[in-house]
């Protein structure tokens, strides 16, 4: 396996800066203590025929190690997770568990979280936004009192220590920063600061934030 590369936007508005989905990929880097490439690519780029064969849908990240060539964050988290121990535990209903959240954070998790978004952001100015944005909220919220309640007190998602879930479930809420949302769940909110007080998590910010430094 050569050195693994990724793919990452070189600007994206301040609002977005700090939840752009490499970070996800950056900090599974960081966990399992894999160096790595960064390709750092334009939105036109990202559109164009020459990437779209590599992520049809135009988006960023990707992986490409000289073997394996994939798309979407999930699975490239759960692919660096299969390469070092750190992610996914040895113990197979453990790791199997760490899975599951991952999905369940991309499945169950994040689409509510995105709806907020739509209203709040990339639609506000449309008419429905405003109606709809109630509902929008006690879907979210009824949601993650799920996830609070699954929780259930513990550090981790799986009672026993970080894992890839917890790598994508927190990456997936860091999203409601600045809405006031997780004010009303505090072990969640608790939750979310100890994913982000992870020493590999801070590194994998840093990194991605100086692209964007960089590009001023």
């Amino acid at each position: 396996m050569t050195k693994p590369v990724i793919t990452a936007y070189k600007w994206v508005p301040p609002f977005a800066q700090g939840l752009v989905r490499d970070t996800r990929a950056r900090w599974a880097f960081e966990e399992v203590g894999i160096d790595y490439d960064v390709d750092v690519i334009d939105l036109p780029y990202a559109k164009s025929e020459a990437h779209r064969r590599f992520q049809p849908f135009g988006q960023i990240p990707t992986y490409s190690d000289g073997k394996v060539e994939i798309f979407e964050s999930g699975a490239i988290v759960l692919h660096i997770a299969s390469l070092a121990p750190g992610l996914l535990p040895d113990d197979a209903a453990r790791s199997a568990a760490a899975v599951q959240w991952a999905i369940a954070a991309l499945n169950s998790i994040e689409p509510f979280v995105q709806q907020l978004a739509v209203v709040d952001v990339f639609e506000a100015d449309r008419d429905w936004s405003k109606a709809r944005r109630p509902k929008v909220i006690d879907d979210l919220k009824a949601r993650l009192g799920d996830l609070e309640a699954a929780l259930d007190r513990k550090e981790w998602l799986d009672g026993v220590g970080f894992t890839a879930g917890d790598l994508m479930m927190v990456s997936v809420l860091r999203a409601l920063r600045g809405t006031g949302i997780l004010d009303e769940l505090p072990a969640l909110a608790a939750y979310v600061a100890r994913g982000e007080a992870r020493p590999a998590f801070n590194r994998a910010l840093a990194d991605h934030m100086a692209v964007f430094a960089n590009a001023a």
